[in-house]
């Protein structure tokens, strides 16, 4: 199995944990189904549960630039590609069972996709992520060239939005997990820009991001809630407020955002120790010049 080995040949753990973690809810999903867990309508359930997988590996595929950055530690890179297939192979079992659904009909199959435009979209993010899946390979790396792989795998933002986006509308008013899924999705889009812009984003800025990040989501919830049902929007930011009731997605946001930040906090300082120490002062340059022409 190659694909769970480091370059040198040698077993990677951080890649087989990976694996592991990819292929336990399909192990899952296939329990539920042999023990009759997936209810009444369990093709239905099991295309659900495949599709929201999709989404949640992605979303780790996308997290882990952020995690490699504010850990320092340069090896989790190595899972990225394992999530990424995952979340293909997630998203071909659910349209493989959407098709099961409709008792292999292909036609009616495609009609629904052009005619439904959830499903449109769903089929678009689909695509990508085929593409994707398929060019991770070391071989389409260097058939590609650098620049052309990156370019090509940029899309995986857009595809990530289709999928947060394919998620809001087929669950109709059961909205509750898209919401969540989109504030972490605003979260990891958001940190790229800042890094982008500043070339670092210390654990103040974590702070504020992961604020903003949870207000976005409360906001945006009373929002969808206000345009699907009516609801009135003030009606659900003060549901924000009583939490025995149950916790809103903004919440945990804000918890998931707080631990990033209490880790982002315990690495700054030893990273900014550490960038300090390689950091050659322009005396001892000028002195190590100096020893250099005098010998």
């Amino acid at each position: 199995m190659p694909f769970l080995r480091e370059r040198s040949g040698r077993w990677s753990p951080v890649k087989i944990v990976a694996f592991v973690a990819s292929i336990l809810p399909a192990f899952w999903l296939a329990w539920q189904a042999w023990a009759g867990e997936l209810g009444p309508r369990p093709v239905t359930e099991a295309i659900h549960q495949s599709g929201d997988w999709a989404l949640r590996l992605l979303l780790i595929t996308l997290a882990i630039t952020p995690a490699q950055r504010i850990l320092s530690y340069p090896r989790i890179v190595l899972v990225r590609r394992t999530f990424g297939v995952a979340a293909a192979c997630y998203a071909i079992l659910h349209l493989l069972l959407y098709v099961l659904d409709q008792k292999f009909d292909l036609f009616k199959v495609a009609s629904e996709i052009v005619l439904r435009f959830y499903l449109t979209i769903g089929a678009v993010a689909l695509v990508g992520l085929i593409a994707l899946g398929v060019t991770s390979t070391d071989r389409a790396i260097s058939r590609l060239g650098s620049r052309r792989w990156n370019a090509l795998h940029s899309v995986v933002y857009a595809i990530a939005v289709l999928g947060a986006v394919h998620f809001f509308i087929q669950s109709k008013l059961d909205i509750y997990e898209p919401v969540l899924m989109a504030g972490f999705l605003f979260w990891l889009l958001a940190y790229r820009v800042l890094y982008r812009r500043n070339a670092s984003v210390p654990p103040v800025h974590l702070l504020l991001l992961t604020i903003a990040t949870a207000l976005v989501t409360a906001l945006g919830e009373a929002a969808i809630y206000m345009a699907t049902s009516g609801v009135n929007a003030w009606r659900i930011l003060l549901a924000h407020a009583d939490i025995d009731l149950e916790i809103r997605p903004a919440w945990w946001v804000l918890a998931a955002g707080l631990v990033v930040v209490a880790v982002g906090w315990w690495r700054w300082k030893p990273a900014r120790q550490r960038a300090k120490a390689h950091t050659i002062s322009p005396s001892a340059m000028s002195g190590a010049t100096q020893v250099q022409s005098g010998s």
